[in-house]
């Protein structure tokens, strides 16, 4: 999509690098934002952890002289743990990662799109949050943090023509769910309407009409991958 660029989160993850691969292909400018930048992914990558406001802040203002039209939160952690084995410090991570995160990015974003008069801000939640999933709680509190943010700054930034949607997936083969056991993402596809593994191009062709102009009418939303 030439003269739009676009901002994503967690480039050196499974997700991020994939959606930034795709949206490069379909002619999407894309800077990457990560704590470590990786050597073989063919865009910009900036280092930011996103979890530091003011690194954030530093790399947006570098970007204020691209034609942004959007941010795609993807970066994200998760520790599969019960809440009362669950270390603080793992908790406290879990919050400012996935939801911490997303807002500073997206205020950040927000502001430059605000400017432009339109763009699109794309969180990522989970199908955990619909599901109350067991040995998630610290997660699953994260993501809905982020559902309840998506609907509220959706009405916030309408009236600039900035649209800002959630998209929530069953599980995906990336490294976050790398040590979860086949038997137990077998059982979690289950419960999802459509009863297969989603695969990283089903998330991409989710994201990639959320990011065009047809889904300009659709704000506040969450849309499940999988079904819930």
């Amino acid at each position: 999509m030439a003269g739009r660029h676009v901002v994503i989160t967690g480039i050196s993850g499974g997700l991020g690098r994939h959606l930034a691969m795709r949206a490069m292909q379909e002619g999407y400018g894309v800077t990457g934002l990560c704590r470590t930048p990786p050597a073989d992914i063919p865009c910009e990558v900036l280092s930011c952890d996103v979890t530091v406001a003011e690194q954030v802040a530093d790399c947006f203002a570098r970007l204020r002289h691209v034609p942004l039209w959007g941010v795609i939160n993807a970066a994200g952690i998760a520790s599969m743990n019960l809440t009362v084995t669950t270390p603080p410090e793992t908790m406290r991570r879990i919050v400012e990662v996935n939801l911490l995160g997303t807002m500073y990015c997206s205020a950040q974003a927000g502001r430059l799109l605000a400017r432009r008069k339109g763009g699109r801000i794309i969180n990522f939640s989970s199908i955990a949050v619909a599901l109350g999933l067991e040995g998630e709680s610290a997660y699953v509190a994260a993501k809905a943090g982020v559902e309840g943010f998506t609907r509220a700054f959706s009405r916030e930034m309408s009236s600039w023509g900035v649209t800002v949607n959630a998209v929530a997936p069953g599980p995906i083969p990336t490294q976050l769910i790398a040590g979860v056991p086949q038997h137990k993402l077998d059982a979690l596809v289950e419960r999802q309407v459509v009863r297969r593994q989603g695969t990283l191009e089903d998330v991409w062709k989710t994201v990639h009409w959320l990011l065009d102009d047809a889904s300009g009418m659709i704000s506040g939303q969450c849309l499940h991958v999988g079904g819930v």
